[in-house]
């Protein structure tokens, strides 16, 4: 379960939690408050510089406001070079007044951020911001842009990881539209809605996508960019990448391991009438009867990526969801009784946290009971470093992701697959 799955339903369905998911939201609140604020990093915007290397340079990402008049930018320039700050890549992001310039620069490894903030204030920047910067902003910005473009036409589920790239540090909520309407949720315009830190986009199904970057305002020239990824994404409507692996489970039977989306929404309420109450309890948090009710936001493409296991036959037996929750992102299984403790479930983590690592995600969560043996097995599996917090009898397990992090077949989730 997702912990947006409660508001999700009520969306979709107009009718009340049952108790037990109210717990359970309750609880989920408390540990997300407790861990996550919306501001940067404390050793990221604003920070100083790591302990300086003689003779290295330093990459810093730096934004400022400047007079839209001759000779500000050559001002700004000029006190740059003066503190031997090389520019590496410039962009601009024109606006109503003035206009905000967007740099990469390469500095020596002694100047501090505060330096160069105070180099730019003197030459009339204003608005300052700026943040250390890796190798892989040397990419120039119309590479990077149609590389996140291709990444989207071809797996609906990349467009909220494409928005965080292209956006940077952000916060990405999608929410579906009210049931039987035709009008997005607060009735958002076609063409989106843009308010200083927070940008409104119309889904492709008729939701609202929400990005909130309270750290940075938005430029009109990121809004545009965002949207023009996301009207792609509807011009295409929906798609996964069509890959498929067949294993081998140890007593000799065959599986197939795909993606998933909502058109296979009956082959997974068939499997849900073939689970035992148990297995959808410790699935669901809640009443079994309430389960089939989320799979239509499990299985969208817009909600995160799905894997499926089909036996030789062509029936579907298990579920793998990594869901996108705001700036998180959750894991998820399920396995029809007949076929656990088989490996599937394990198999299945382990795509999906090489997915997770692959789009950047610094960790995974999972959300579930301690009486819930195999899920808390198979994330102790994985071999990575957790962390644990129960709420109110709700167990989360947060694994901690590393550049190491791999799977033998994780092309079923990657955008290259045939």
């Amino acid at each position: 379960m997702t912990r947006k799955v409660t508001e999700v339903a009520n969306l979709q369905n107009d009718c009340r939690p049952a108790t037990p998911w109210q717990r359970v939201t309750a609880a989920l609140h408390t540990w997300r408050t407790r861990r996550h604020e919306h501001a940067p990093p404390a050793d990221d915007t604003g920070s100083p510089a790591p302990e300086p290397v003689p003779g290295a340079n330093a990459l810093w990402r730096m934004r400022t406001t400047v007079k839209d008049e001759p000779g500000s930018l050559a001002a700004l320039c000029t006190a740059l070079a003066e503190h031997r700050v090389d520019i590496l890549s410039l962009q601009t992001h024109p606006l109503a007044e003035g206009t905000v310039d967007e740099f990469l620069l390469r500095a020596p490894g002694a100047l501090p951020a505060s330096g160069i903030a105070t180099a730019v204030r003197t030459a009339g920047g204003t608005d300052t911001w700026i943040e250390r910067a890796d190798a892989h902003d040397l990419v120039d910005a119309p590479t990077r842009i149609l590389g996140l473009a291709a990444r989207t036409a071809l797996d609906a589920a990349e467009l909220p990881l494409a928005l965080r790239q292209l956006l940077g540090r952000c916060t990405i909520r999608s929410q579906p539209a009210p049931a039987g309407g035709d009008r997005a949720p607060d009735g958002v315009p076609v063409e989106g809605a843009l308010d200083d830190t927070v940008m409104r986009l119309r889904a492709p199904e008729g939701g609202v996508i929400t990005v909130e970057r309270p750290y940075l305002p938005f430029t009109p020239t990121e809004f545009a960019r965002a949207r023009a990824l996301v009207e792609l994404d509807s011009r295409l409507g929906p798609r996964v990448p069509h890959g498929r692996d067949v294993l081998t489970l140890a007593e000799g039977s065959d599986i197939t391991v795909r993606r998933a989306d909502t058109r296979d929404l009956e082959a997974a309420r068939a499997m849900h009438e073939r689970c035992s109450d148990r297995t959808l309890r410790l699935r669901y948090h809640g009443p079994v009867g309430d389960a089939d009710r989320y799979l239509n936001h499990l299985l969208s493409p817009r909600f995160g990526r799905t894997l499926a296991v089909q036996t030789a036959s062509g029936r579907l037996v298990g579920l793998g969801h990594l869901l996108w929750d705001g700036d998180e992102t959750e894991v998820a299984l399920i396995v029809e009784d007949a076929w656990q403790r088989r490996g599937i479930g394990g198999e299945l983590l382990g795509r999906l946290v090489a997915m997770a690592a692959e789009g950047g995600c610094r960790s995974v969560y999972a959300v579930t009971q301690a009486s819930n043996t195999g899920m808390v097995a198979a994330m102790r599996g994985l071999g990575l470093p957790l962390d644990y917090q129960v709420e109110e009898g709700t167990l989360v397990i947060t694994a901690r992701l590393s550049e190491t992090v791999s799977t033998g077949a994780g092309e079923v989730g990657s955008t290259s697959a045939p």
